[in-house]
């Protein structure tokens, strides 16, 4: 069974295109140039279309949840 679905690697497949391009930006506005973060974006959008994505890996959460 595959972990992620269709419509999740076209979002990913988009936000990888935004970043070569130099649009993707960050959720604080600032442009986008890691690979790793790029992905993550993609993932997320994914995730709010209601993609097939797994859900985040709580080491992930826990830095998250510190941040703040």
């Amino acid at each position: 069974m595959a972990k992620y679905g269709k419509s999740a690697s076209k979002s990913v497949k988009s936000t990888m295109h935004r970043r070569k391009k130099g649009t993707l930006k960050s959720g604080s506005g600032r442009k986008v140039k890691s690979r790793k973060q790029a992905i993550a974006i993609g993932l997320s959008e994914a995730r709010k279309k209601g993609a097939k994505v797994p859900r985040k890996s709580a080491g992930s959460r826990k830095r998250a949840t510190k941040k703040r």
